[in-house]
């Protein structure tokens, strides 16, 4: 009779059964790869709400909060499994060499026999267990803190796109408004020079009019420059592809229309992100300081086993005969002196969450005092804003009339040079403080707990 063909055979279905899953699982496996190497999205013409939408999508902070949500909730779900019941089986099998001999009345004695093998298979289930009752118990307050933590992640993430995002279009506003006063100046180096060459003025006016022409052009190269650095700096924050291009769209008047800002709002610091992670912090650590007064429960658990002996000198008879036996264990465990250990613990427990008050607290001072100064800066940048938006209209008035007045040899050429300066300089203050007023508004957003994601 042949004892080792039925290990045998159930060997090789094993291992048909690990080839066939392997076998089925590659398929998907290699197109997660792929799917995951997969080039990213690129956007056209993007505006605001694009750009932060796609950052809160491809940043790699959101992917690894994400992941991080996902990894928790993997862990109180092998926390809560230590609820159900724990089966177990296990298998042995012995070959004496030399049998143990004993001296018993003066005799030695073999005690045993030459080949043993076992299979024993358990059965335990825990009725109270606090580490099991406390993962029971915060299960909802764990995944709401990482999902909070990716939520503080977003709101980061999308208050500095935003801001990154003005910053490039105000250097991009400078850029254009640096090719508009190249054509202005180029045409008025031509005037410069033709008056020149008919004797109506001199060569300072044709000389003045090539160094304006040449420092306009040279600040157009370096704003052309810093804009590359700041559009990779928004890509960068966005998740973007590097060897891809990216270009925002942006509608001037449509930012105007946004500036505006309910400036009568009071700080709630209950609506920001933050106070919610201190709250789930606190909700946790009093569950904490509950689990350590539990230390003063016993522990109680069930147990049982089957086992299945065999014992035999011949190894072609050994399952032959099996000589089994059970038993059923109730366990209770109470540990009654531990040097004070559960008291310190539990005083601990209580400082910890005194502690957190006191965050809380700070935060809430924190807020109120981010919330003055993002309301002063907003309310400073605006009224710097309506400021320069009046000069722009001024400096293109006073220009107009220099420059006519030039063309009629009223004025000097230096005078029209000058307007110039300044309605350029306005223009771009003008651009400046739009976008730092946009900025602004968002801090006080931020400060209101309004740009929660």
């Amino acid at each position: 009779m042949n004892y080792w063909s039925k290990p045998q055979k159930t060997m090789r279905l094993a291992l048909s059964s690990a080839f066939l899953l392997f076998v089925s699982f590659c398929p998907v496996f290699a197109q997660d790869i792929r799917e995951g190497t997969k080039d990213a999205p690129t956007l056209q013409n993007a505006t605001l709400p694009e750009v932060v939408d796609y950052a809160l999508k491809h940043q790699p902070v959101i992917q690894q909060s994400l992941i991080d949500e996902r990894i928790t909730d993997e862990q109180v779900r092998s926390r809560l499994a230590d609820w159900y019941p724990q089966i177990s089986a296990n298998y042995n099998l012995q070959h004496n060499f030399i049998v143990q001999t004993s001296i018993i009345a003066g005799n030695p004695v073999k005690l045993g026999v030459k080949n043993i093998s076992s299979a024993q298979f358990t059965l335990s289930q825990q009725i109270f267990n606090r580490d099991v009752l406390l993962a029971n118990r915060t299960r909802r307050d764990v995944l709401l803190q990482a999902s909070q933590n990716t939520s503080y992640n977003k709101t980061d993430i999308a208050v500095n796109v935003s801001k990154a995002f003005y910053d490039v279009l105000a250097t991009s506003q400078q850029i254009d408004v640096a090719e508009e006063d190249i054509v202005r100046l180029e045409r008025s180096l031509r005037d410069a020079e033709n008056q020149y060459k008919a004797g109506v003025a001199d060569k300072i006016d044709f000389k003045r009019a090539t160094i304006s022409l040449n420092n306009t052009k040279a600040n157009k190269k370096a704003n052309e420059e810093i804009l590359k650095a700041k559009t990779e700096y928004l890509k960068t924050l966005m998740g973007y592809p590097v060897d891809q291009a990216l270009e925002i769209s942006y509608d001037t008047l449509q930012m105007e229309r946004e500036i505006t800002l309910d400036t009568l709002q009071t700080a709630d610091f209950t609506g920001r992100i933050e106070y919610q992670l201190l709250a789930t912090q606190k909700k946790l650590l009093e569950a904490n300081l509950q689990y350590n007064k539990w230390s003063y429960l016993p522990n109680l658990s069930l147990n049982g086993a089957y086992n299945l002996n065999f014992q035999n000198n011949q190894f072609s008879e050994l399952y032959g005969t099996n000589y089994p036996n059970s038993f059923g264990l109730f366990t209770l465990s109470l540990p009654l002196y531990q040097g004070g250990k559960r008291k310190a613990n539990t005083r601990q427990a209580e400082w910890q969450i005194k502690r957190v008050d006191w965050d809380i607290k700070g935060l809430q001072m924190n807020v109120n005092s981010e919330y003055a100064t993002a309301l002063a800066n907003y309310k400073g940048n605006l009224t710097n804003l309506l400021a320069q938006k009046e000069n722009v209209d001024l400096a293109r008035e006073v220009y107009d009339v220099l420059q006519l007045q030039y063309k009629s040899g009223i004025k000097t050429y230096l005078e029209v040079v000058t307007s110039e300066t300044d309605l350029r300089l306005a223009r771009i203050s003008y651009y400046n403080a739009l976008y730092q007023v946009l900025a602004s508004k968002i801090d006080v957003q931020r400060a209101l707990g309004q740009m929660n994601y």
